[in-house]
C-alpha cells in the first residue's frame, strides 16, 4: 500500500464528507493505493455515524473510536500502530490542511528520501493572538530541538517513512514536537515543504490559549527526558552534590565561629542567630533529597510505564 492518512478528529461531523471526497479524488487521479484512517476521539456529535456512512460507499475508509475524548497525541499514536501504508499522512478534520498536498509529500519521502517532511503554513488565516504565540512558540522549539530548519512544529499536515511512526510513541500533548521525537529516535532527515492553509469552514478550533503555556511545558519535559531519561542521577545528582557541598561548608563555617568563640572572652556566637547554621541545614537536607530523587528516578527508568491503554468502544 502506497499511503495511509491518519485523521484524529473530535466533532467534525460537518466537514468529514467533503474532506473524504477530496482525499478519494487525490489518490484517484494519482493512482495512489491508499486507506483512511479516521480517528473519532469520543466525539459528541454524530461523527461516528457519518465515518460508517462514508465507509459504506468506499472500503478504504477505517476507523477507530475511543470511549472518551484522549486528546490528539493518543490518537495520532493509535492511527500510528494501525498504519500500513509505506508513507503515512496526517492531517486534521477541519478542512484546513489540503488534501493536494499529498502527491508532493510522497514524492518527497519517496524520491528525495526525506524520513519525515513536515508542513508549514506560511501563510495563515489565524487571529493574532494565535499567530504571534504560534510564532514565539517554534522559536524556542527550534533552538531546544536543534531542529533548525522547521517553522511551523504543530503543523498537522506531515509525512513519514512508515518506519518513523513505528519507532516513535506519541502520547500526552507530545504531538507537537514529532519532529523531535523523530530526531531522538535517529531518524534526521527532516524536512518541510510550505503548504496551503485554508480557513476553517465548519465548526470552531478545539484548542484553547492554554495549549501554549502546555506547549512549553512539554518541550520541558522532552528536552530533560532526552538529555536525562535514562540516567536521572546525573541530573539530580550533581544538584544533590552541589547543594550538600554548599551546606557542608556553611556546617564547616559554622564550627570554625563557634570554635573561635569559644576561645574568646571578647567574642560570642550563637548557632540560631547565625544564617550559616539555617543554610547548612537547608542546603545539606535539599542535597540529600536530590540524591533521593535520582535513586528513585534510576529505578522508575528500569519499568516500563503503560501509556497506551485507551479504551476503545469501536473498531471497523
Amino acid at each position: 500500500m502506497d499511503i495511509s492518512v491518519v485523521i484524529p478528529l473530535y466533532n467534525e461531523a460537518e466537514s468529514l464528507p467533503e474532506l473524504s471526497a477530496w482525499i478519494e479524488r487525490v489518490m484517484r487521479d494519482n493512482g495512489f493505493s491508499y486507506e483512511i484512517l479516521f480517528i473519532n476521539d469520543g466525539s459528541r456529535d454524530n461523527s461516528l455515524d457519518v465515518i460508517k456512512e462514508l465507509q459504506r460507499n468506499n472500503p478504504c475508509i477505517h476507523a477507530v473510536s475511543f470511549s472518551r475524548n484522549y486528546g490528539k497525541s493518543p490518537a495520532l499514536d493509535t492511527g500510528f500502530a494501525r498504519a500500513k501504508g509505506d508513507v503515512v499522512i496526517t492531517m486534521d478534520a477541519d478542512l484546513q490542511d489540503s488534501p493536494d498536498e499529498i502527491p508532493e509529500l510522497y514524492r518527497m519521502i519517496t524520491v528525495d528520501g526525506y524520513d519525515l517532511v513536515s508542513g508549514w503554513k506560511k501563510k495563515r488565516y489565524d487571529p493574532l493572538s494565535k499567530t504571534i504565540p504560534t510564532k514565539l512558540f517554534n522559536a524556542t522549539a527550534r533552538k531546544v530541538s536543534g531542529i533548525k530548519n522547521l517553522h511551523d512544529f504543530n503543523c498537522g499536515l506531515k509525512a513519514y517513512r512508515r518506519d518513523v511512526v513505528k519507532h516513535i510513541e506519541v502520547y500526552g500533548d507530545m504531538h507537537r514536537y514529532i519532529p523531535y521525537l523523530a530526531k531522538n529516535a535517529g531518524y534526521s532527515r527532516i524536512g518541510e515543504k510550505v503548504v496551503h492553509h485554508q480557513a476553517r469552514k465548519y465548526g470552531s478550533s478545539k484548542f484553547g490559549l492554554d495549549r501554549f503555556v502546555n506547549g512549553y511545558l512539554d518541550l520541558i519535559s522532552l528536552w530533560f527526558q532526552t538529555k536525562f531519561g535514562i540516567k536521572p542521577m546525573h541530573f539530580f545528582g550533581l544538584l544533590g552534590s552541589l547543594m550538600f557541598a554548599i551546606g557542608f561548608i556553611a556546617v564547616v563555617t559554622v564550627l570554625i565561629l563557634k570554635l573561635v568563640a569559644m576561645c574568646s572572652d571578647t567574642f560570642s556566637f550563637w548557632l540560631t542567630k547565625s544564617v550559616y547554621f539555617y543554610l547548612s541545614m537547608t542546603f545539606m537536607i535539599l542535597g540529600v533529597q536530590f540524591f533521593c530523587t535520582g535513586f528513585i528516578g534510576e529505578l522508575i527508568t528500569r519499568n516500563s510505564v503503560e501509556r497506551r491503554n485507551y479504551l476503545i468502544s469501536e473498531e471497523f
